[in-house]
C-alpha cells in the first residue's frame, strides 16, 4: 500500500514539474518574442508589455497562488494551480501559432538569453530547496512561471556586458572588412519612410554596371548592417547600399561609425516613431546625422517634395535635389536637381519624364502603383545618373522595378485585386495609398487596424487618415475595436455611411466580409497596415 501510495506520489510530483516547466517555456518564449520585437529595449519592452498586461493575467496569477502555497496549506489548491497553469499553457501555445507576422528568430542574441534564463531560474528555484526544505519545489516552480513575464529585461540586464564585447567584436570586424575591398562606395539609405523602397529601386538600377550589395529585406539596425557584411561582403563588391532605420536620436550616428558612407540619399521626413523620438525636431535632426557623415566630396541626394528635408538641408554642400514635379523643386533654395513632369498614374502603374540638371531628359514606365513611388524613382535615378549611368541607359531598369513586398504590392485572385501595403503604414504614405485606391475603376475597400508609434498624436493622425479615406472608398473595414476608433470618428464625420465602416476584431473576418459583397465590379481591397505582434 505505502509502495503504490508512494509511486502515485512520484508520477503526480512529476507531473506537476513537468507541467509547471511547460507554461514556464510558453511564457517565457511569448515574452522574449515581444522584447525581440520592441528591439531589445529595456525602456521600450516594459512600456509597451505594461500597458498590455491584463491579457497576461493568468502568468501574472501564477506569482500569488505560488506565495500562498508557501505559507498556507489550502485544501485543494494545488489541483487549482495545475489548472491555472494548463490554462496558461493553452493561452500562450494559441498566441504561439497565431501571432506570425513576425515570428521570433533565434539568434545568438535570444540563443544566450535563454540559457541565462534557464540558470538563474534553476538557481533560485533550487536554493530554497537546498537551504530549506525540497517542499519549496512546487510554489517556488510556480512563482518563476509568473516571472517569466520579467525575464527577458532581466536577463538582457545580466547579458549587458557580454553584448557589448559581442556586439564590438563584431562591429570591429565588419569594419576591417569594409576596409579591405578597395574602392568600395558606400551609399547610405535613410528616411521615415521610402527608405527601403529606394534601397530596392537603386539596386535594380546599378546592378547591371556595377557590382552591388544591399542590406537585405528591412535590416537597418546597426547588428542588422553589420551582419550583411560579415556574411555577404566580397572582394569584388564595388557598391554597398545600406539602409539605416532610427527609433532615438543618434541611431543613425551609430550605422555610419560603423560604415563610413561616402554618398547618402534622404528619402523622407515625417511624423513616424514618435513614441520614441518625441518631437518632429529629433526625427530631423537624426534623420540629417547621415549627411553629417559624409565627406566633403560626398554626395547628399535629398526629396526636395519633403518640406522637413528642404528646411533641415540648409547649410549642406554638395546637395543634389530630386522631386516629383518643376514645381517643387522651385520651392528648394537651390534649383536645379533632377525632376519629374508629365506625370500619369494609372492602376496599371505610372509614366514620368525625368529632367536632370545637365538639361538632358527621358520619358520612364513603371509597373508601380501611386504618385507616391514616382519621387522614389526619380531618387534612385539621380543616383545613379550622378554615378555615371545615362538617363537612356536607365529606362529598361526603371521598367524592370518590382514593387517591394507588402508595399502597394499587386496581387491578382480571380475578380479581386489585393493591393498590399501592410508595411508599417504612416501618415503620408497611408493617405497616398487611399488616394491611389480611389483612382481605381471598380468596388474599392479598404482594411486596416491604423496607425502605431506616433506617440500624443496617435489619435489625431488616424482620424485624419479616416477623412482622407471616407473620400477614396466605398467600404472601410476596420481591424480592432479600440485602436481603430479615431479612424472611425474620421469616417463618419465626413458623412460616410455607417453601415459601411464596420469594425472587426480579426483580419481574416473583414477579409470574409469583403470578398462576400456582391458586387458585379472588380474589388480592389487594399490592406493598409498590419500591426505586428507587440501592438496586438
Amino acid at each position: 500500500m505505502n509502495l503504490t501510495l508512494n509511486i502515485l506520489l512520484i508520477i503526480y510530483a512529476v507531473f506537476f514539474v513537468a507541467v509547471a516547466l511547460v507554461a514556464m517555456y510558453l511564457g517565457f518564449r511569448y515574452n522574449l518574442h515581444m522584447f525581440q520585437l520592441n528591439g531589445y529595449k529595456n525602456l521600450e519592452h516594459i512600456k509597451r508589455m505594461t500597458s498590455g498586461l491584463g491579457r497576461q493575467w493568468l502568468m501574472l496569477l501564477m506569482i500569488p497562488l505560488g506565495v500562498l502555497r508557501i505559507f498556507m496549506f489550502v485544501p485543494g489548491l494545488e489541483i487549482v494551480i495545475l489548472i491555472f497553469l494548463g490554462l496558461t499553457i493553452m493561452q500562450y501555445n494559441f498566441w504561439r501559432k497565431h501571432n506570425t507576422k513576425k515570428k521570433l528568430v533565434f539568434t545568438a542574441r535570444v540563443k544566450r538569453l535563454v540559457v541565462v534564463n534557464i540558470i538563474l531560474t534553476a538557481a533560485l528555484i533550487a536554493l530554497p530547496c537546498i537551504l530549506v526544505d525540497i517542499q519549496f519545489l512546487f510554489p517556488m516552480l510556480v512563482i518563476f512561471t509568473g516571472l517569466q513575464i520579467a525575464m527577458p529585461v532581466i536577463t538582457n540586464i545580466v547579458n549587458k556586458p557580454m553584448e557589448w564585447c559581442v556586439n564590438r567584436y563584431y562591429i570591429n570586424d565588419a569594419k576591417r572588412r569594409l576596409k579591405s575591398v578597395p574602392g568600395l562606395k558606400v551609399i547610405g539609405i535613410t528616411g521615415s519612410f521610402g527608405k527601403t523602397s529606394v534601397k530596392f529601386y537603386l539596386q535594380t538600377l546599378l546592378k547591371d554596371t556595377f557590382n552591388v550589395l544591399v542590406t537585405p529585406e528591412s535590416y537597418n539596425t546597426p547588428m542588422g548592417i553589420v551582419k550583411t557584411i560579415r556574411s555577404s561582403l566580397k572582394s569584388t563588391h564595388e557598391i554597398f547600399v545600406c539602409e539605416m532605420g532610427a527609433r532615438h536620436v543618434g541611431d543613425i550616428k551609430e550605422d555610419t561609425d560603423i560604415v563610413k558612407p561616402d554618398h547618402a540619399i534622404i528619402t523622407s521626413i515625417g511624423p513616424q516613431h514618435l513614441e520614441t523620438f518625441y518631437t518632429i525636431e529629433n526625427i530631423m535632426k537624426t534623420k540629417f546625422e547621415l549627411a553629417d557623415a559624409l565627406p566633403s566630396d560626398g554626395l547628399l541626394f535629398l526629396n526636395g517634395d519633403n518640406e522637413y528635408i528642404r528646411k533641415q538641408s540648409e547649410g549642406y554642400k554638395n546637395r543634389i535635389f530630386y522631386c516629383s514635379a518643376p514645381e517643387e523643386l522651385a520651392r528648394c533654395s537651390e534649383p536645379g536637381g533632377y525632376y519629374a513632369s508629365d506625370i500619369k498614374v494609372s492602376s496599371v502603374g505610372s509614366e514620368f519624364t525625368v529632367h536632370a540638371p545637365n538639361g538632358e531628359s527621358e520619358r520612364f514606365t513603371t509597373r508601380l502603383l501611386g504618385s507616391q513611388n514616382v519621387v522614389n524613382i526619380v531618387g534612385a535615378i539621380a543616383c545613379a545618373n550622378t554615378l555615371g549611368i545615362e538617363l537612356k541607359k536607365l529606362i529598361v531598369p526603371v521598367r524592370r522595378i518590382q514593387p517591394v513586398e507588402h508595399r502597394m504590392q499587386i496581387k491578382e485572385n480571380g475578380n479581386v485585386s489585393i493591393i498590399d501595403d501592410a508595411y508599417n503604414s504612416n501618415p503620408v504614405g497611408s493617405k497616398m495609398a487611399v488616394e491611389t485606391l480611389r483612382d481605381f475603376d471598380g468596388l474599392r475597400i479598404l482594411v486596416t487596424p491604423g496607425m502605431v508609434e506616433l506617440g500624443d498624436k496617435e489619435k489625431e493622425y488616424n482620424y485624419k487618415f479616416g477623412t482622407y479615406a471616407a473620400a477614396c472608398c466605398d467600404y472601410i473595414f476596420l481591424i480592432g475595436r479600440e485602436h481603430s476608433a479615431p479612424i472611425r470618428e474620421g469616417v463618419l464625420s465626413e458623412g460616410f455611411p455607417e453601415d459601411k465602416c464596420i469594425t472587426f476584431d480579426k483580419l481574416e473576418e473583414a477579409m470574409k466580409m469583403a470578398y462576400s459583397i456582391k458586387d458585379s465590379r472588380r474589388k480592389y481591397i487594399l490592406l493598409e497596415n498590419d500591426l505586428p505582434d507587440n501592438y496586438r
